[in-house]
Order: structure tokens, then C-alpha cells, then sequence
């Protein structure tokens, strides 16, 4: 073996091999890496006599210093060239006159929505098609939808475009277009014949890719355009060292390369399996497209993402001419569509192509591109946009502030991978301006933030009710669930991303605390006091480390934990919390369990404490009127779908169906705090059982509950939790 400078090995064994060693080393051996002495050498076998050729010839070819990795050097240009040679020779192969095969996939459109759009994706649409692919020499093509089955999970009138159901052939034309061209148009191909004019290479690594019969070593040659400002793609592409042929594509695509300003980006892997020992032909492909909106930068995403397997051919069936007569893709009627024997439910299905044991790696070919142009060039979004973290930042109404306008900025200075936030507000009853500045930038997996903040803070880690909603039932009635503090911080935060699922932040700074009072006024009933929550500066330290459930079936665990330290004001304290829920699928229902706990050190200042009670915790106990230095919450509940009555609400919208989830819950809280708050320790363990249900898909809840210490009974109204965030 030898193993350069720029991957993993490359294996030669047994003398039936040295003509194939001979032709790696010539290609090979230009583009090691480092010196001679940096080599590492083994045998593949015992007997690998190829392998001592191997190695005698490439130390009489090597120079004494060895160039490092280029782009566009002797060997990967010729490399490049034998596969765009390929590439042409494939469409004129009279040996393969046509052939036929089956496609099975998945199109699904998904949202992702607040919390700097960190969270998993939730379902939207899901559809499961099942395909005839028919293929003839001269690159005709023609495929057959003959099963498709589709749910919602939320209102949406979506309609895709017609290429987004079906598979790429041939590895796209010389000239690359999705989306009827709407979104990508007259891309050219960097194995086009123009590629070697419009793009730059570069050997990256190779790999061993191990098919049923046999194993296939490839080369990752990476691939740039000369000018990031033409309309091209960024990415790998990996080709057989023997044939020449492209055995995987994988990229993203330039800023000009978009035709549709809202779209974020596209990632497309293609992948394809040797047939006959011969032909390299699709067998697996994923795309994901994501948009956002053109001209307002709020943390909501659609992503349409689709996936499929492309297997069961036939070679040279003789299919009629008249087979490729019309649009290239088309569906069946749909009485012959609906009656596709599917092996398995829907649902069933869509668990397992996309649970969290089955990890989409679309992120890390985005990942892979990063490393080759910067973000700005990589993404069709303005580069200036209007923005705010949710729509309670554009307006919003509290008993502290009264009605508080905001408007903000997002924009990214010159072609790097930095983006600058602003967001301001005022509010009308305090008379008091708030606001944020974000500097960030982005390095691969990491990204260093510099943030200063002055604005209104809630005491609790997470809100007891929907931010736009709070605000409506605050200046309407008199209801609002927060207690707030004004907060005036500055600081550096650096994530990072670990693995596919997690993410670690580590992040300093001072924040000075001050106490604010009622200054507004309902239009109906009054308003409670807002509590002291003292007055003091903080320099603090804090580790955060958050795990997502994976896959996108809306299944898996996922969890915070998040340790904090401080000192100020004569104290020093010490806080610790940890929040998790998993979802599990029991037959035809689901089972939810979420909780958290936390612990704070006798130091640990008001203004951190834990409280509970009331909405969003224990339904049937009053407002927050637990709280102290430590404390937990945890409840399970189990999800039934059932039917109910329906109301006309159109083709976007179902209401015939409902969730009913039973519950339990129980929390407690304990550990007296230095200064006085309005919360008290829980004196045990504080239980309730209720009943949550939920419709028009789960975007609307109500929750009954019973307290189990006290004769109390609760009901709550919400909108569903995973959209608090962008709201």
C-alpha cells in the first residue's frame, strides 16, 4: 500500500495486477504528497508481488521532493481528460442500445423553523413514488410514475415542479437544469467538453468502493469553476481509476447559478452502480433544495428533499420508439397509481428511510463545498436583507414595555463567510430602546459569533407560551406569562458541530442585570406585579452541548445540556441544566417523554433560579408559583390519532382527523435562594393528569388537567410548540 499525501491507501496485490499498478503510479505518483521519508508502506499480502513492482517503479519515477497537492496539475488534468473522454464514448456505445429499470424514492418538504434554524426539520409532505425508468441510445428518456401515495402533516398547497419526481439519467446533460429551469439553467458540466476551460481540479483522495461481485478504486477529484461569479457547480466528483468513468457526483452550485433569488442552495449527490461488469448506470441519488424568503432574513426554511434507489434493470429489451413520445416524466391515471401494491404503510415507510438510525449525509457535502468557496458565493440569497429573529422582533406587547416595534438587518460584507445581524425595538410604554448586534463567521464546521445585546429577558430557560400569542392575550386581557429583567450583555460564542446530530457551544461575557416594573396597561382586566429580579453585573462562563434526534420521521431522542458559571456582585455560582425528549412508535401510536432538571450552587443569584407551574408545565397548578436552586419536570404522554368531525377549510387543509394524548406530569422544585422571589420551594412532588388534544394537524392544542395534591383542574390553549420559535 501506499498511502499518500492527499487519502487513504491505494491497494495492489498479486501479479495479475501490475499493468493496473503500473497505470496508478503514473497517474499517482506526480501528486504524492510530501517527501519520501513521509510515506508509509506496507504489503496489501503476503504475496504481493505487484505490490514490490509498485513500489520499485514509483521510486525510480519520484523526484527527491515530492509537489505538494495542485490544482490543475499534469495528472489530474489527465485524469479529467480520460474521463470526459469516457464520458462521450458512454452515449455513443453501440453496445447498450436501451434499457429499462425501476425507481423507488422519497420527495418530501419539510420546514425548519427558529433557533438559528439548528432544530431537525419537521414533516410537511410526504410522497412515495415508485418508478419505470426507460432509457434509449442518444440519450432519450422516458419514466412512468405507476405508484404514488402522498400524506400532510401540515396545511400547505405545495406543487413541485415535475423533474423534482423523477431521477437524473445520464449524470445530467453537458448543460445542467432543475426545475424546469426555473431554478438552475445552462449550468455547464465539469465533464463536459468545455469543462477543462471552465473549472479547475484538484486530486483530493481515493477510496475503495465495494460492489457484489467485485471492488472499484476511485479518485476524488475535486472541482471549482476558474470564477466564482460565473453560473457553475461546487464539489467532487469521483472517478474509476481504470475506466475513466464517473462512479459519484456530489456538489452544491454558484450564486449566478440560480435562477430563483429565494432559493438558499441545492445539494445533489449521485451515485452509480456498474452493470454487466460495464456499464456505469444510476443506483442511488439524493437532492435537497432549500428556500428561505428573498427579502426578510426570519429563521424559517422549506426544504424539499428527495431520495431514491434505481435498480432491476434490463439491457437491451428493444423498447418502441414510441415510448419517448412526449414529456419525459409522466403519471399513470391515477386509478392505476392508487392501486400500486405497497409492501408497507406510508408512515411506515417514511420511518424507515428517514428515522434517526438512517443519517442523511447532505451535510456533509454542503460541509465538503464550504471548504472550496465561501459561503456568499454559494447561496442564491441577496446578500442584504431586512430580518429578525422571530415575528414577535417586527412587534410585540408585554406589561413591561407596552407595545414595542423592532426592525433589523441581515448582510453579509464582501465575498467571505462572515454575515452581520442588527435589531432594534422600542418600547412604547418604558421608553426604552432595545437591541442586538451579531458578528459571525463561519470556518467548515465552526462558526465564532461576537454578540452584544441590550433587551427584555424572561426569567425562565424556555417560554411558557407562544410569543405572538402571549402578546395577544397581554394586551387584550391582562394575561401575560413572563417575568422580566433587563439584560445588557457582551460576548464571544463559538460553536461547533460534532458529528451528523451534534452541536457544542462554548461562550463568555459580562451581562449586567436591572429590575423593570409594570408600565403598560391591558385593554381589558390589570396586570400582575412584575417581580424584583435584582440589579448587579455578571461576567459568566457557560458549555452548552445539544443533540438533535437525526432523520427527519419526527422520531429519536434529542437533548440540552448546559453548564454555567459566574461571578459578581460578591458571588460566585455554579448552574447546571439538562433537557431532553424522546418519541417512540408504539403500533399505531406514539409515546412522548420530555423533561428537565437543573441544579444551582447557594450563590446562585434570582434572576437564575428554576421555577414552574401553570402553562407549558404543570397545567392544573398556578402561574410559576414554584421555583427555588434546583428543581425537575418531566411528563409522558401518549399520541393517538382518531376522527372527528370534518370543516370545509379547501384543499390546503384537513380538519377530519385529531390526536388525543393522556397525560402525566410531575415536578418539584427546592433550595432557598439568598434574595426574596415570588416562587417558593414545592414541598414534594407536584403530580397532575390531564388530556391534550390537538387539531388541524397538531397546530392547535388544548390541554385539561387535574392536580393530584390540590382540587384544581387547568385548561390551556396554544399554538403547537415547534412554532414558538419563529414566532
Amino acid at each position: 500500500i501506499i498511502r499518500h499525501g492527499f487519502g487513504r491507501p491505494i491497494c495492489v496485490a498479486g501479479p495479475r495486477t501490475i499493468p493496473h499498478s503500473l497505470s496508478i503510479a503514473r497517474d499517482l505518483m506526480p501528486t504524492l504528497v510530501a517527501k519520501r521519508k513521509s510515506l508509509r508502506l506496507r504489503w496489501c499480502s503476503p504475496t504481493g508481488f505487484g505490490g514490490a513492482v509498485l513500489l520499485a517503479v514509483s521510486f525510480l519515477l519520484s523526484p527527491a521532493a515530492i509537489r505538494a497537492q495542485e490544482w490543475n496539475d499534469d495528472a489530474v488534468t489527465r485524469l479529467v481528460t480520460r474521463a470526459i473522454q469516457r464520458r462521450a464514448a458512454a452515449r455513443a456505445d453501440s453496445g447498450l442500445r436501451d434499457y429499462r429499470a425501476r425507481a423507488h424514492g422519497f420527495v418530501l418538504f419539510l420546514g425548519q423553523l427558529g433557533d438559528d434554524l439548528a432544530a431537525s426539520p419537521s414533516l410537511i409532505k410526504s410522497d412515495q413514488l415508485e418508478l419505470e425508468v426507460y432509457w434509449s441510445a442518444g440519450g432519450a428518456s422516458k419514466q412512468r410514475i405507476i405508484g404514488w401515495r402522498d400524506r400532510a402533516d401540515l396545511p400547505t398547497d405545495i406543487q413541485y415542479h415535475r423533474d423534482h419526481l423523477g431521477i437524473v439519467t445520464n449524470d445530467f446533460d453537458d448543460r445542467i437544469g432543475l426545475g424546469h429551469n426555473d431554478e438552475v439553467n445552462d449550468v455547464p458540466h465539469p465533464l463536459s467538453p468545455d469543462g477543462l476551460r471552465l473549472y479547475d481540479y484538484a486530486l483530493h483522495d481515493s477510496l475503495t468502493i465495494r460492489l457484489p461481485n467485485r471492488s472499484v478504486r476511485v479518485f476524488e477529484v475535486r472541482t471549482r469553476p476558474k470564477s466564482l461569479d460565473s453560473a457553475a457547480l461546487v464539489g467532487s466528483l469521483f472517478i474509476d481509476m481504470a475506466s475513466a468513468a464517473l462512479v459519484r457526483l456530489r456538489f452544491n452550485f454558484t450564486r449566478s447559478a440560480y435562477a430563483d433569488p429565494t432559493l438558499e442552495d441545492i445539494t445533489v449527490q449521485l451515485e452509480n452502480g456498474l452493470w454487466e461488469g460495464r456499464y456505469w448506470l444510476p443506483s442511488y441519488q439524493e437532492t435537497e433544495i432549500r428556500r428561505r424568503s428573498a427579502w426578510f432574513d426570519l429563521p424559517a426554511r422549506g426544504i424539499i428533499r428527495s431520495r431514491w434507489t434505481i435498480d432491476d434493470y434490463a439491457f437491451n429489451v428493444g423498447t418502441p420508439v414510441g415510448v419517448f413520445v412526449g414529456p419525459e416524466i409522466v403519471a399513470l391515471p391515477a386509478a392505476i397509481r392508487d392501486a400500486f401494491p405497497w409492501e408497507q404503510s406510508l408512515d411506515e415507510a417514511i420511518r424507515e428511510a428517514f428515522g434517526p438510525r438512517v443519517m442523511l449525509d447532505l451535510d456533509a457535502v454542503r460541509a465538503e463545498v464550504q471548504r472550496l468557496a465561501p459561503d456568499a458565493a454559494l447561496t442564491g440569497l441577496p446578500a442584504r436583507r431586512l430580518g429578525a429573529a422571530s415575528i414577535s422582533d417586527v412587534l410585540h406587547f408585554n406589561r413591561v414595555e407596552g407595545l414595542a416595534p423592532g426592525v433589523g438587518v441581515a448582510f453579509r460584507p464582501g465575498r467571505g463567510n462572515a454575515d452581520v445581524r442588527l435589531w432594534g425595538s422600542y418600547g412604547l410604554s418604558d421608553r426604552r430602546a432595545k437591541g442586538r448586534l451579531a458578528i459571525r463567521f463561519r470556518a467548515r464546521r465552526s462558526m465564532f459569533e461576537l454578540r452584544a445585546h441590550r433587551e427584555i429577558r424572561d426569567v425562565a430557560d424556555e417560554p411558557a407560551i407562544a410569543p405572538l400569542l402571549n402578546s395577544l392575550t397581554a394586551q387584550e386581557g391582562g394575561s401575560d406569562y413572563g417575568d422580566y429583567m433587563l439584560v445588557e450583555s457582551a460576548g464571544l460564542r463559538v460553536r461547533r458541530a460534532v458529528g451528523s446530530r451534534a452541536i457544542v457551544a462554548v461562550e463568555a461575557g459580562v451581562e449586567r442585570i436591572r429590575g423593570v416594573a409594570v408600565r403598560a396597561s391591558p385593554v381589558f382586566g390589570s396586570f400582575r406585579p412584575n417581580p424584583a429580579l435584582g440589579n448587579g453585573t455578571y461576567r459568566r462562563v457557560a458549555v452548552r452541548a445539544d443533540v438533535q434526534p437525526g432523520g427527519v420521521a419526527n422520531q429519536g431522542v434529542e437533548g440540552t445540556v448546559r453548564l454555567e458559571s459566574g461571578f459578581g456582585e460578591g458571588t460566585r455560582y455554579v448552574r447546571l441544566r439538562a433537557a431532553g425528549s424522546a418519541r417512540m412508535r408504539f403500533g399505531g401510536s406514539d409515546v412522548v417523554i420530555r423533561g428537565w432538571g437543573g441544579w444551582g450552587s447557594v450563590e446562585l443569584p434570582r434572576h437564575r433560579s428554576f421555577v414552574l407551574g401553570g402553562r407549558s408545565s404543570l397545567v392544573s397548578e398556578p402561574f410559576r408559583v414554584w421555583g427555588g436552586r434546583y428543581g425537575a419536570l418531566g411528563s409522558v404522554e401518549w399520541r393517538l390519532s382518531a376522527r372527528a368531525p370534518g370543516i370545509p377549510l379547501g384543499p390546503v387543509a384537513a380538519t377530519d382527523r385529531i390526536i388525543l394524548a393522556p397525560f402525566v406530569a410531575a415536578g418539584w422544585t427546592d433550595g432557598a435562594l439568598r434574595d426574596s422571589v415570588p416562587w417558593s420551594r414545592s414541598s414534594g412532588v407536584r403530580p397532575v393528569v390531564g388530556l391534550g388534544v390537538e387539531w388541524l394537524y397538531g397546530m392547535l392544542r388544548t390541554d385539561v388537567a387535574v392536580s393530584m395534591r390540590d382540587p384544581r383542574v387547568g385548561i390551556v390553549i396554544d399554538v403547537r410548540r415547534d412554532f414558538w420559535g419563529v414566532l
